[in-house]
């Protein structure tokens, strides 16, 4: 029997496949490497950017702190409910990552020590991944990191316009090793000192990935 997780994304990815992008839940090992960027014990601040079920949520959590804050953003109503009954703890809120600014502003949040994301980014149109991108730079703190999943569904021109997109926002971009026994298989980035001061995508960064 499938579990109730698997259940609920199943029926909204068929229904709004424009915002999930995929009917598989992130496996185990892929949602353990994206946690992973969050340091044990910490108590600063955690922002999950697209939670739908929720699969993120207990890997992240069992490395925080007893201070620590962890907000997840999720764009489809009925996965909030389903966040907010399964996982009541969590501080799960209902919005748009367009609107990320407002969304950390009117939950009283200046700076993030970390973003977690399962948004389908290469599917994103380019005007909306610099603008969500550049909310994620300013409101990180220096030392400040953030990870993504990338499928080898996304087209690779898509692809490298989202790297080129990284590099320009950020100190360190490294991509892992494609983790095959995911469905569908998937690499992360992972995205660390984000730049004060934007370089030009004009200059793209041709240094070879990791």
């Amino acid at each position: 029997m499938a579990r109730p997780d698997h259940t609920v994304f199943l029926k909204r990815s068929f229904s709004r496949m424009d915002q999930l992008a995929t009917p598989f839940l992130t496996g185990r090992r892929l949602c353990m490497q994206l946690a992973r960027v969050v340091p044990y014990g910490t108590n600063g601040v955690v922002v999950e950017l697209g939670a739908g079920t929720g699969v993120l949520a207990d890997p992240i959590r069992e490395r925080l702190g007893p201070d620590a804050r962890y907000l997840a953003i999720e764009i489809d109503p009925e996965l909030v409910a389903h966040l907010r009954q399964h996982k009541p703890w969590l501080e799960a809120v209902e919005g748009d990552v367009a609107d990320l600014d407002r969304i950390l502003d009117d939950a009283g949040i200046d700076k993030v020590d970390a973003f977690v994301s399962t948004l389908p980014w290469a599917v994103f149109p380019q005007d909306l991944r610099m603008k969500v991108m550049g909310v994620i730079a300013s409101r990180l703190v220096p030392d400040g990191v953030l990870s993504m999943i990338i499928t080898w569904m996304a087209l690779p021109k898509r692809v490298r316009d989202l790297r080129a997109l990284l590099d320009a926002h950020f100190d360190e971009v490294v991509e892992t090793a494609t983790e095959w026994r995911n469905p569908p298989p998937a690499r992360t980035f992972l995205c660390r000192r984000p730049l004060a001061r934007p370089n030009s995508l004009d200059e793209r960064d041709t240094r070879p990935a990791i």
